[in-house]
């Protein structure tokens, strides 16, 4: 089957999807849907052929691990120096670091920076995908600052929000992935698919909400929401910024344990009655999703037992399942395989979303946990787009 019919085929099973959860399929402008995916092939192209963006995003990557190195000599000080020894690495190489992070964020919110690029980025990509201002802002800022610390930065306006664009800010953190860890990944994958993949999930995450949850957001509404409160005084404001990321920090380790032990005992219940775990089952669910992304059809189910791996982990855990089995893949489905694993679409990220919002409001963290499995929905979709159009181009 040729490439091009395989990703015919995608769009049809990815559009079909989408619409099987839209409530509204009115509002669904088509001529931002066909325009954001000409775009997206062209990049896709670009990044799989050309040393220019893997060296671009490598200047990003290593400016936030320079960041993540600063934030390691606050940990290393109340710690004693436990991270450089790789004791409780998630708790203080990834959580802690939020708190400083929300204290940068706070300090651009404070001189007026933030707003002014929230504007500046977000009337750019809003021409192109005709969604609202922040939302087209909030695919990068959760590009750049993850997906709990994202939110750090709209935690002024978070009530203000309507139920459709909370969806939209969450789901947009659940299907990129932060800068701060692109070199873990670049060190466990081929870099130039975990470039491309920065890129696809970003314009696939505009087309997969507007097929999915599309509405049209007032421009004055729009600009209201990118302003964000003034008047405090700049200690004052550093320290509510650095309290808030605690906070974050320690509802998203609350979150991670609960959602991955509930998992473990799920796989286990699964496999005590039926002999097989729930991740297996989800194996075989994904195998005819890794043949209509391209993957050739002798190694779909390896790929998608790797893809319910992601799904129910995390993607470190399916790319280190990755690089066992490299060598037995073809470097087609190597490809396609690793840009859909390049994005934090599985259940724990449920938890980490919903976690860092309730921080921030506990009302809207509470909207936004009552649609958690359509977020995952949603993301998993981006992730098997972007893979698709990688694979189109492979």
């Amino acid at each position: 089957m040729s490439r091009i019919l395989h990703f015919a085929l995608a769009l049809v099973v990815v559009t079909l999807l989408a619409l099987l959860v839209n409530r509204d399929r009115k509002n669904i402008r088509v001529r931002f849907v066909i325009q954001l995916l000409m775009i997206e092939v062209a990049l896709a192209w670009f990044f799989l052929n050309s040393e220019v963006g893997l060296d671009f995003i490598q200047g990003f990557s290593n400016l936030f691990e320079q960041l993540l190195q600063y934030a390691a000599e606050g940990t290393n000080f109340v710690f004693g120096n436990m991270g450089d020894k790789g004791l409780a690495f998630f708790w203080l190489n990834v959580l802690c670091p939020i708190v400083f992070i929300s204290a940068l964020i706070g300090i651009l919110q404070h001189f007026r920076i933030l707003p002014i690029i929230i504007r500046t980025i977000g009337t750019v990509l809003s021409k192109i995908n005709g969604m609202g201002k922040l939302e087209s802002f909030n695919t990068v800022s959760s590009l750049i600052l993850g997906q709990s610390e994202n939110f750090i930065a709209y935690k002024d306006i978070l009530g203000k929000m309507s139920e459709r664009r909370m969806y939209t800010m969450a789901a947009t953190a659940m299907s990129t992935v932060s800068m701060s860890i692109v070199g873990a990944y670049m060190t466990m994958l081929q870099p130039k698919y975990v470039v491309a993949a920065l890129v696809l999930n970003m314009f696939s995450t505009f087309i997969v909400l507007s097929l999915i949850n599309p509405y049209r957001v007032d421009s004055e509404e729009d600009l209201k929401l990118g302003n964000t409160h003034q008047g405090k005084s700049f200690f004052e404001m550093l320290s509510e910024y650095i309290l808030a990321g605690f906070k974050v920090a320690v509802i998203v380790a609350a979150m991670l344990i609960g959602f991955i032990a509930l998992i473990s005992g799920i796989n286990a219940l699964f496999d005590f009655i039926l002999g097989i775990s729930f991740q297996g089952i989800l194996g075989y669910v994904f195998f005819p999703f890794a043949w209509v992304m391209g993957v050739p059809a002798h190694e779909a189910l390896q790929v998608g037992s790797i893809m319910a791996t992601k799904l129910v982990s995390n993607e470190f855990v399916a790319m280190m399942d990755l690089q066992k089995v490299a060598g037995t893949l073809s470097p087609r489905g190597e490809g396609i395989l690793s840009v859909f694993l390049v994005s934090f679409a599985n259940f724990s990220s449920i938890g980490i979303v919903v976690g860092a919002i309730k921080g921030l409001h506990e009302e809207q963290g509470n909207v936004v946990s009552h649609f958690g499995l359509k977020l995952l929905y949603g993301s998993t979709l981006v992730s098997v787009l972007s893979a698709s159009i990688a694979g189109l181009v492979l």
